[in-house]
């Protein structure tokens, strides 16, 4: 009984969130409640929110002050040196050109967010995109990798929701993923450069053809006025040092950026407006995944304190043979990057990644497993080419390229950074194959 009301409820979330009826944070919310209502629980319901509200609360509080730290860096200026480093030296040269387009993406989207990636990146290069005649696509593809596998860091949102759905501490799920997303890193690198090569042959440019100076970003008088360039150096040994402590594990996720959110404001913003300004201008951003965040713990809460996912779990164990459950995380590895085009992040995350979890612990596999294989893909690699984010249209429109041929031209090259990470991570015995 449990494991059909289990599946009934996942399927009206699904439902809900897929037919965008209702907001996330709705569904989240109403579906598991009633379903928690009819099965008879009644007000432990409460009691099942509030567990699953706590579970999750370290997350959601790394996730706000991460996004208003990086949005204060970003404010303050401490990348700008290194974005007009990379224009200035990919010149005219298609293959400088693309490494330095995917360069520019993995920092901007350093805050986690693939709109503000897009906007700092494309309009930035794309005026060298038509001066030199490349192939608009290749911007397109080059954004979107470096945005996909940056999208893998323990502040970014599919890495979030997974340690929110399966309550898994971040630094237990991604520290195991860095030589395998290192690995991603570097194919993505290759992959721009060979993009820029065959754009290099198809133009006819050589080696001299590289004297053109690369272009310049122009700053509004709202960001000049906000940039520290006598911080700098200041700006970057901060966040060196708060991710660091964040990774080592020394200091919790939350209490890293909390302190660097502290010490980054007082030195670039040293008044109390200011502060409040820096704080207001990215608080809808950090508030808005933080609510689907503290919904999610509710969604979780209930569906673990009814018996719902460990019903569904006890009937997947008895459904699929036991010799087969030890190639799950695998599996899961090689389709996360497809699964994009048909699940969103909280669908995905908060929907399905739980049962699956649930499933392999029946076994003795780790659920953190499953974790880690879909997040080499699942809306990582998968999200700048997947229809159900808005970022997607917003790549695909900066860059001036039809959906379609942006799709037929960039899935590939995400589709095998997830299957290389994947046959890293089981090379490195993350999982076995």
């Amino acid at each position: 009984m449990l494991a059909l009301l289990g599946l009934l409820t996942i399927l009206a979330l699904l439902g809900a969130i897929l037919s965008k009826r209702v907001s996330p944070l709705v569904a989240l919310i109403a579906v598991p409640t009633v379903a928690a209502l009819a099965g008879g629980f009644g007000l432990k319901t409460s009691t099942f929110v509030v567990q699953g509200i706590q579970s999750v609360s370290p997350v959601v509080g790394m996730f706000v002050f991460a996004i208003l730290y990086f949005g204060t860096m970003s404010d303050a200026g401490m990348f700008d040196p290194v974005i007009d480093r990379i224009l200035g030296l990919v010149r005219a040269r298609p293959a400088r050109v693309a490494v330095g387009t995917l360069v520019l993406a993995m920092l901007a989207h350093l805050d986690g967010s693939g709109a503000t990636t897009f906007l700092i990146t494309v309009p930035a290069v794309l005026p060298l995109y038509d001066r030199l005649g490349m192939d608009r696509r290749v911007l397109a593809c080059a954004a979107a990798m470096g945005a996909g596998v940056m999208n893998l860091l323990p502040w970014g949102g599919p890495t979030l929701r997974a340690s929110a759905a399966l309550s898994i501490p971040l630094t237990s799920l991604y520290n195991p993923m860095v030589p395998a997303h290192a690995v991603g890193i570097l194919f993505v690198l290759a992959a721009a450069w060979r993009l820029g090569k065959r754009e290099e042959k198809r133009l006819g440019l050589g080696r001299r053809d590289g004297a053109e100076q690369g272009i310049r970003r122009e700053l509004s008088p709202e960001q000049e006025a906000l940039r520290r360039p006598a911080n700098f150096w200041y700006n970057v040994v901060l966040t060196v040092t708060v991710i660091g402590a964040m990774v080592s594990g020394m200091v919790e996720p939350v209490v890293a950026f909390m302190l660097g959110l502290v010490l980054a404001l007082v030195v670039n913003y040293r008044s109390a407006e200011m502060q409040r300004a820096r704080i207001e201008s990215h608080a809808k951003a950090a508030l808005l995944m933080a609510g689907i965040l503290l919904a999610a713990g509710a969604f979780t809460g209930i569906m673990r304190g009814t018996g719902m996912l460990d019903a569904m779990a006890k009937a997947a164990v008895g459904a699929l043979p036991g010799q087969m459950a030890g190639h799950i995380p695998f599996g899961m590895g090689l389709l996360s990057m497809p699964l994009s085009l048909l699940f969103d992040p909280d669908s995905f995350y908060f929907g399905v990644l739980p049962v699956v979890g649930e499933a392999v612990r029946a076994w003795g596999i780790p659920p953190v497993q499953v974790a880690q294989a879909a997040l080499f893909g699942q809306m990582t690699t998968g999200f700048p080419v997947s229809p159900l984010t808005p970022a997607t249209f917003l790549l695909a429109g900066l860059a001036r390229v039809d959906l379609a041929d942006h799709q037929r031209f960039s899935i590939p090259y995400l589709f095998a950074a997830s299957v290389l990470m994947t046959l890293a991570a089981a090379a490195f015995g993350l999982f076995a194959v």
